[in-house]
């Protein structure tokens, strides 16, 4: 969202917090993920697209796969972003429905979260909160 009206209605559907963040930020990006991306797969796995398109097609598993990998195109997304300089704000509190009905209407597409991009105020930009360790976290198997 760049528009003046992309970031008020993207706003009308954001967690009170949240609203101030998108509207002051030059952008705001909806990370989503297309459900039918296995229609995509002849042109991208060229090589095993029938194959892959059955395994998709199993109940749960292409969905399971597009929030997956939709996540993590949010997160290089999210790496790119900071890597040219910029501050990032992802955020989770939103109306996922509405958002897919007003931005994605007719569409196989849903949304997973959103991110402000842009340069923060350093007096409103929070210190990196303390990370549990990998033990506190992981394990081995």
């Amino acid at each position: 969202m760049r528009s003046a009206d992309g970031k008020a209605t993207l706003a009308g559907l954001a967690a009170e917090p949240n609203k101030p963040k998108i509207l002051k930020a030059p952008v705001t990006v909806i990370i989503a993920h297309g459900l039918d991306f296995a229609g995509e797969l002849p042109k991208l796995l060229p090589h095993n697209a029938e194959v892959m398109q059955k395994y998709f097609a199993a109940p749960g598993v292409g969905e399971a796969t597009a929030m997956r990998n939709g996540t993590l195109q949010g997160a290089y997304l999210i790496i790119a972003a900071r890597a040219l300089g910029l501050d990032c704000g992802p955020m989770s509190g939103f109306d996922n429905a509405g958002v897919d009905k007003v931005f994605f209407a007719g569409t196989r597409i849903r949304s997973n979260f959103i991110c402000s991009i842009g340069y923060g105020d350093p007096a409103s930009l929070f210190p990196r909160n303390p990370r549990l360790s990998f033990e506190e976290a992981g394990r081995w198997a």
